[in-house]
């Protein structure tokens, strides 16, 4: 799984009914000089609860893989000058890996509201799955060879109880003493191995009992699992379908504990990350390069606007430019992050772990901003006709995005998607219009919008540029923005996308202030460096 701008490789090769650890193999992003991190261990809690777990849509991996495509090369473009290398020991590599790892794993539950534990699926004829197949299937045909002997033997059979009986335990709150004391009356393992030995075990009599305080502890969702237990008359297919069951409601019992703790967890958040990422950059001390890159790049361009306005104003001989302020800078930084090259620049490190997010919002932004064109461009040639008439425009945009779903993949023939755009959006109109009894669009007319629309694809158009301005300056408002301040208003021509841009400044403003909050120490420190401040409070320039 991507955790954050982490890959975090989950492995695990369970057998159903066996206790096992998961292992977390964390893929370190690559920056000048540094070592790359190895594997760490870390272990799934839970109390009760009853979320489903959710696979990704192919859209949500499509973007994660545009992440691990677009990930810098440590050698590409212009790289700050790293420390010398530092040669540490495994141990100290493992000790950073799991840091790094439960850095991100905390942020991701802090950050991402739907955030799951999903149990881990091995790809289909793979090695891991193949491996996983053989174990189990001989795990079982050794229990049922067992079970067939004449007297049969427990052993394993007794084994398996035990670790039912202790997940079952585990599933349990203080409070619950009936269910502790019914748990450990039937599942005494010392009397059943007793009852084993002078063949007086009634196996059937305790999975029933087991399926019973299954369903009792369950989540409602799991119901039908536990209906279909007692359809199976076989002990050993029996045996393997609770133990299915149960990872499931470990899953369950999981996500319930995430969704209980994150309220607390986001009091803490703050200063766990804050210390985590201090204690990798003690082992890294070079892992800022690229943030202070990033900040520098951005005072530079707003010093050089500054200079050209100033020129412009006052000629040659104008007064002095004060540097930008600290705050002003480091928000147009988190903009400049939405226009990002994720192929040839590397991503500043203190927002790695959000860089898949900021690169969603990237491309929803770029379809938005061609809606948005294509829209204005209508309205002008339409003139006043389509002005009042109920939800043209929103018919108008429905189809638009329609026709752009996918843009960003590689498939996307962009030429033929603007065709399309312009012959559809040349019907609609003509048809609308005659409805409402205006005259239809002429040829020349139709030829002219079709054009235009087709325009909207150059990088250059100036009616897209003008439309990517005005959202720039909406997002800067909104960052700037505070309680104590009204949310600005959208700008003339975005009325159509006013409620997709507001849910986007609304994501990239808790984004924003969370990244702040986190690492505003560090953000102090360069930007008084770049911009020569001096004196200034700990946190209150940069949080706004």
């Amino acid at each position: 799984m991507l955790v954050g701008g982490f890959s975090v490789n989950k492995i695990s090769t369970p057998v159903e009914g066996s206790k096992t650890k998961v292992k977390y193999r964390l893929i370190m992003p690559k920056f000048p000089e540094k070592p790359s991190s190895e594997e760490n261990k870390a272990d799934s809690p839970g109390p009760a609860g009853d979320p489903t777990p959710q696979t990704p849509d192919p859209s949500d991996r499509s973007l994660r893989k545009g992440v691990r495509q677009r990930s810098p090369s440590p050698h590409r473009g212009d790289t700050p000058q790293s420390s010398p290398p530092r040669f540490v020991s495994v141990e100290e590599l493992m000790a950073t890996a799991k840091g790094v790892t439960n850095m991100a794993l905390a942020h991701e539950i802090v950050v991402n509201g739907a955030f799951q534990v999903k149990p881990p699926q091995p790809v289909e004829g793979s090695l891991e799955k193949r491996v996983k197949d053989i174990m189990h299937r001989a795990f079982w045909d050794c229990l049922e060879a067992q079970l067939k002997e004449d007297p049969p033997t427990y052993d394993h059979a007794i084994k398996l109880l035990g670790e039912i009986k202790e997940t079952l335990l585990s599933f349990l709150l203080p409070g619950h003493r009936r269910l502790r004391n019914q748990i450990e009356e039937v599942l005494d393992l010392q009397l059943i191995q007793q009852q084993a030995v002078n063949g007086a075990l009634d196996i059937g009599k305790v999975a029933e009992f087991i399926i019973g305080m299954m369903g009792m502890l369950c989540a409602p969702s799991r119901d039908e699992e536990i209906k279909k237990l007692r359809d199976i008359t076989g002990i050993v297919p029996l045996f393997r379908a609770i133990f299915q069951v149960l990872d499931l409601m470990k899953i369950d019992m999981a996500n319930f504990a995430l969704s209980s703790i994150r309220p607390h967890l986001m009091q803490q958040s703050v200063e766990y990350e804050r210390k985590k990422f201090q204690e990798f950059l003690e082992k890294q001390p070079n892992a800022l390069d690229f943030t202070r890159k990033w900040l520098q790049d951005t005072a530079d361009t707003l010093f050089s606007c500054k200079r050209e306005d100033g020129a412009l104003c006052f000629g040659a001989a104008g007064p002095e430019l004060s540097p930008p302020h600290p705050l002003t800078v480091h928000n147009h930084a988190y903009l400049q992050l939405l226009k990002w090259d994720h192929a040839s620049c590397p991503f500043p490190e203190t927002l790695l772990m959000d860089q898949t997010r900021f690169l969603e919002l990237q491309l929803e932004l770029e379809k938005l901003n061609t809606v948005a064109a294509v829209l204005l461009i209508i309205y002008n040639s339409t003139g006043p006709a389509l002005v009042g008439l109920p939800d043209v425009m929103g018919r108008l945009k429905g189809i638009v995005l329609v026709l752009l779903a996918g843009m960003h993949t590689p498939s996307f023939s962009v030429e033929e998607a603007f065709a399309t755009i312009g012959e559809k959006m040349c019907a609609e109109v003509g048809g609308c219009l005659t409805h409402h009894g205006f005259p239809p669009l002429s040829v020349e007319q139709q030829s002219s919008l079709k054009g235009q629309i087709a325009a909207v694809q150059l990088p250059d158009n100036s009616i897209r540029r003008l439309i990517d301005s005005r959202i720039q300056s909406f997002l800067l408002g909104f960052l700037e923005s505070s309680p104590q301040k009204c949310t600005p208003a959208p700008p003339s021509g975005l009325a159509p996308i006013q409620r997709e841009l507001e849910e986007i400044a609304v994501k990239l403003s808790r984004l924003v202030n969370y990244n702040k909050l986190v690492f505003a120490p560090y953000y102090q420190k360069m930007l008084q460096d770049i911009l020569g401040g001096e004196g200034w409070p700990e946190t209150r320039h940069l949080t706004g």
